[in-house]
């Protein structure tokens, strides 16, 4: 069964940050980044375990998928088919705050 792929408010709002701090100097990179930032989570309505398990938090619902140099971590909501996918983390910021 597919899930059902959504994006937390927070989410978005990492996601149009970095767009624009990327897009001041390279608007077209910008563009790209966050093409590869969707098709990075796309295979999760599939594959909801695809991505590892948050090592900071330690809960197999909390999991994250790598895009360079982001970490997008999403939650799986197993009895409701959901992927929430709540941060899209810059590395160099430390550990997600969910």
């Amino acid at each position: 069964m597919a899930y059902k792929l959504i994006w937390a408010p927070s989410a978005r709002l990492d996601l149009k940050e970095i767009a624009s701090y990327i897009a001041d100097s390279r608007p077209e990179a910008s563009i790209r980044f966050v093409k590869s930032v969707f098709r990075s989570v796309e295979h999760l309505i599939d594959f909801p375990k695809a991505g590892r398990i948050v090592p900071e938090f330690g809960d197999p619902c909390i999991r994250e998928v790598v895009r360079k140099p982001c970490r997008i971590v999403y939650r799986i909501k197993s009895k409701k088919s959901i992927i929430e996918v709540v941060r899209v983390w810059h590395a160099a910021r430390g550990i997600p705050r969910i």
